[in-house]
This record gives C-alpha cells, sequence and structure tokens, in this order.
C-alpha cells in the first residue's frame, strides 16, 4: 500500500503529505528514477529548507520507514470530510484506507435455519487472515438476504456529526428488513427490524437495493405488488429516527417492474432497472419466460428527482432482457453511465442528450457460445453484476452462466477495450457435461479452478472493488432457487470468494491464488455468499454529489 510520510524539522510544525509509489524496487540510487520522483517535489517545495537534514536518499528511505502511518477509516474519514464518507470520488480513491474488514451476506443452505452476516478478516497482516472472524445471524429463516447499504455514505458528506453506523438488510423472500449496528465493526449487531407489514401497508414487496440519499433518508427498490406482480416502487426510512416514511414515488405512473437504481441530483435524475415479476422469477428461471416482456423487464426507468415522479421510459427491446446493476460514473457532473443486462448478456451506455432525455447505445456484448447437453442450444454469459472503479477508468463485470470476470477499459465510454478476464468457475468448464460447439471468443473450454487445494464450485456473481482499485473481491451467489438449478454444487458446498489483483495502469487482472473464503468449512452454517460491504462505503454503495464553488 502507499506510504503516507511526515516530514519533520526539529521540531514537528506542519504535516505534508507525499504519496510514494508502492513498486519501489532496486538501490536507493534508482529511487528517483520511478513514477513518483521524490526529488522532484524536493527541489519544488517551499518548505525544502526544513528538510535539509534529510541529505540523502539512503537516509530518505530510513525516513520514510520510521513514519510511516497506518491509519483507520475512521481517521480518513475524519481528515477528508465534514461528515460521513470522502468529499469526492478521487478522495477516497487516494486517501481512503486499505480494506481490513468485509460485510458478506450468507443465505443458510439449509431452510430451517436463519441466513447469516458474515464479518471476514482480509488485513493481510491478520492472523484471522481470510477467516470469517463473526457471524450474525438474522432472526427467521427463509428470510433470503440479497443486497445491503447504509444508513449514510458520502452523498451525506455535509452533515457534519452524522455517522456510518447502520447497515439496511433488504429481505427479498419475506419482505423484512434488518438494520444491524456496526459500531462494533468486528461484531455488529441487530437494531431494529421492519416486518413485512410495514412494506405491505404501501402495497409494495420484494425489497431489492438500498440507498441514502443527501437529505438523510434511506430508500429501497422495491420490485413487486402484493400478488407478486412487477411494480418499481422505493420504500422510504428515515435515517435518524429509523422509522418509516411510505413511497418514495409522488405520481400515480408507476414502473412496470424494479430492481436497482442510482442518482444524480446535478442532473435531477434517478434511474432505475427491471428484473421481473416476483412471482415468477421466486420460482426458478425458465428460458420461455424471459421472452414475455409482461414478466421480465427490458427497460430504464427515469425520474425526476426533485419532483420524484417517472418522466421517461426507455425500452431497450428484446437486445436488453433483464437490465439489472447500473452504475453512473462516479464523477458527480457526468451526466452517463452503464447497466449491465442479464439474459441478453450486453452493457448499455445510457446518457442524457441535449434534449435533456436520456438515450441508450449498446457498447459492450458478450457473445453467447453454442453448446450441447445444456437446456438450451445457446448459452448467454449472463452478466449479473458490473462496477466502476472510482477514477471510472474501468468497468467490471460478471458472467455467471460462462463463469469469467471481465475488464474493461472506459476511458473512452463509447468504445469499452478488454483489458482482463479471468474464469472463476461456470456452465461451460472443461470436465462438465456441456461441450461447447461453437465459440467467437475461445478455441477450448476452460479448465476447473482450484484455490488452496478448495474447487471454485458455481461461477463469479458479486464484486467488490477496493477503493484504489487494486483489489477486486469476488463471491459466486445470485438467489438461492437459481444456485440450486444451475449450480447444485453450491448448496453441498458452499461459496467462496476470491480475490483479483488489478494492475490499475496497464490493466489486467490475476487470481490471487493465496486467497481463499471458504463458505461451507462449517458444515453447520454452509452459506451462500452474495453481496460484500466495506465498514468505510465502497464504489457501489457510495454516491457523491457535485460540489458547491
Amino acid at each position: 500500500t502507499s506510504l503516507i510520510v511526515n516530514f519533520q524539522s526539529h521540531k514537528i510544525a506542519q504535516r505534508d503529505k507525499v504519496r510514494v509509489s508502492p513498486n519501489i524496487t532496486g538501490s536507493p540510487s534508482s529511487f528517483l528514477d520511478h513514477n513518483f520522483v521524490l526529488g522532484r517535489w524536493f527541489r519544488n517545495s517551499s518548505r525544502f529548507a526544513r528538510i535539509q537534514r534529510v541529505s540523502t536518499i539512503s537516509e530518505t528511505l530510513r525516513f520514510l520507514s520510521r513514519t510511516t502511518l497506518h491509519r483507520s477509516h475512521e481517521m480518513a474519514e475524519k481528515k477528508a470530510c465534514s461528515g460521513p464518507g470522502y468529499r469526492s470520488p478521487k478522495v477516497a480513491m487516494l486517501e481512503g484506507p486499505r480494506e481490513k474488514l468485509l460485510y458478506v451476506i450468507g443465505i443458510h443452505t439449509n431452510p430451517d435455519k436463519a441466513d447469516v452476516l458474515c464479518t471476514v478478516d482480509v488485513d493481510p497482516d491478520s492472523p484471522t487472515y481470510c477467516q470469517i472472524i463473526h457471524k450474525l445471524r438474522m432472526l427467521t429463516a427463509g428470510d433470503e438476504l440479497h443486497h445491503s447499504g447504509w444508513n449514510i455514505c458520502s452523498s451525506c458528506h455535509g452533515l457534519s456529526g452524522r455517522k456510518r453506523d447502520t447497515l439496511v438488510l433488504p429481505c427479498l423472500m419475506s419482505d423484512r428488513v434488518y438494520l444491524v449496528d456496526t459500531s462494533n465493526e468486528k461484531m455488529p449487531r441487530i437494531k431494529k427490524v421492519f416486518e413485512p407489514e410495514e412494506m405491505h401497508k404501501h402495497g409494495i414487496s420484494t425489497p431489492h437495493t438500498s440507498h441514502c440519499l443527501p437529505n438523510g433518508e434511506i430508500i429501497i427498490s422495491t420490485m413487486g405488488n402484493l400478488n407478486g406482480d412487477g411494480l418499481g416502487e422505493f420504500f422510504c426510512i428515515d435515517a435518524e429516527t429509523l422509522r418509516t416514511k411510505g413511497t418514495w414515488t409522488k405520481s400515480q405512473e408507476k414502473a412496470a417492474f424494479g430492481y436497482d437504481f442510482w442518482y444524480q441530483p446535478y442532473h435531477d435524475t434517478l434511474i432505475a432497472t427491471e428484473w421481473g415479476a416476483p412471482r415468477v422469477f421466486k420460482k426458478g428461471y425458465s428460458p420461455k419466460d424471459v421472452h414475455d416482456p409482461k414478466i421480465y423487464g427490458r427497460s430504464l426507468n427515469v425520474y425526476s428527482w426533485n419532483v420524484r415522479k417517472l418522466k421517461q421510459t426507455i425500452n431497450l427491446g428484446e437486445d436488453g432482457i433483464a437490465p439489472l446493476e447500473i452504475r453512473f460514473l462516479h464523477d458527480p457532473l457526468a451526466a452517463e453511465g452503464f447497466v449491465g443486462c442479464a439474459v441478453t448478456s450486453n452493457i448499455y451506455r445510457f446518457y442524457k442528450a441535449k434534449d435533456n432525455s436520456w438515450k441508450v447505445e449498446k457498447v459492450i456484448q458478450v457473445p453467447s457460445k453454442k453448446v450441447e447437453g445444456w437446456i438450451m442450444p445457446l448459452m448467454s454469459g449472463m452478466i449479473t453484476d458490473i462496477l466502476l472503479s472510482l477514477d471510472d477508468k474501468y468497468l467490471y463485470l460478471s458472467n455467471w452462466l460462462h463463469g469469467d470476470v471481465r475488464q474493461y477499459d472506459i476511458s473512452d465510454t463509447r468504445n469499452p477495450k478488454l483489458t482482463g478476464q479471468v474464469f472463476l468457475g461456470g456452465s461451460i468448464l472443461s470436465d462438465s457435461q456441456v461441450r461447447v460447439i461453437q465459440d467467437e471468443e475461445m478455441s477450448s473450454q476452460p479448465d476447473p479452478v482450484y484455490v488452496k487445494g478448495r474447487r471454485l464450485y458455481g461461477a463469479p456473481q458479486m464484486l467488490q472493488l477496493s477503493l484504489d482499485g487494486r483489489r477486486l473481491y469476488v463471491t459466486t451467489s445470485i438467489f438461492k432457487l437459481w444456485d440450486k438449478q444451475f449450480y447444485p454444487e453450491l448448496l453441498k458446498y458452499g461459496s467462496t470468494m476470491v480475490k483479483l489483483d488489478i494492475d490499475v495502469e496497464k490493466g489486467g487482472m490475476k487470481l490471487d491464488r493465496q486467497f481463499l473464503v471458504d463458505f461451507g468449512t462449517d458444515k453447520s452454517d454452509i452459506l451462500l455468499a452474495h453481496e460484500m460491504r466495506y465498514p468505510g462505503g465502497d464504489c457501489t454503495s457510495d454516491i457523491w454529489l457535485a460540489e458547491k464553488p
């Protein structure tokens, strides 16, 4: 990790922070040849006189070693902002600490046992590295924890005194919402539970994505009505009082379906995506269902942020079935982003046109593979998660059926370039019953993947990127019934979490074969791992506002 160093005179006067490349190698004399030139900083610094006593590079290196700081995320946030989170994506990326803990959703494979929120140690200097160090069990079996969010994030940066200390856990199957106190980061506890009736009295069900709003509210997207038909809405909670506030939309016109969402107040816009009718997808995946527009969605729903009304629906058609995860660029001024369509395995770029309407264009297509021995003659990739690095340089996606994670350089957002690809399982492995008979991309089927002697069953699904963009964590479960249908071995052996090391300069990814979190080790708690969160926020939980001049 980068070093943050204190330069001192004879008495500590003022702290100047310098970021040093973590890749420095060779003799002290070669130090100045690296991408960060310390000597240039010395020459240009008006404070040069105060550090003249550090006269040689070798002395400087010893000086740096003596003054390395190790900061927790609380210290970083205290420095970087007046309220929770970080002032900007750039600050989060450059000054945010390395992650030490991950909160990972664990769906129980035993239907008689409640789901679990796992606290996972990802600090390489810890004796419990790669271990589940705490399990918080929910109160009721069959909830199906899925996604998670925070009471407060970087959009509330201006609210001094507020704390990011409550994790929001909506439940897909029960419509229950758990609020979890993370004040003790290693041992979170349940703070409050909203029973299904709180949601049902507003005619909504099947909660999914949770985001905090700049005004201190929490909203959770919902996907159905009380009959399980599709209905896109948002459930509101006051983050201060932890009381429900009804629904977010203020118009009679509603979206046909719901799923994920992202907002950008600067552009007066919230955009939501569509999965399908809960009464259907909760029974499993059927190829015939996905082509019925009354069952599976294929639109982006654009709302006015200020008046909370649906103002535009963008139909992606048969080439955009089940648009799931949506990400605006992190730059709060940017009027564009990306959405991944699961069934048709493509990525659409959405953008604001000159007439202030929103338009789309397809920028990535993962080719289907012609196969034998599977439920259909063509196997799509099934893109089930996407995310963007905090500098908006890279887009990552997971192909849950093909079994690979991909990295694209999106410096030119209209023309993403594939820069990395790693297989971590999937349905086309060389020892499976599936035979690929026509493939536009590969000449052979990938082999099974083993990490520390453990086979990776299932396929890559949820993704989480470190703040500095150098580590990508990957879990394997999408939804218990679908896991059972496509990868039944997951329910027998449990999920895994692995880590990909990222080349942030040139692009590229590499599997870390010394990192493995096994959610099947404890035979009394064989778990399906889904979404991951850092205690201090991450690139999928936090949304930034445009800075005021």
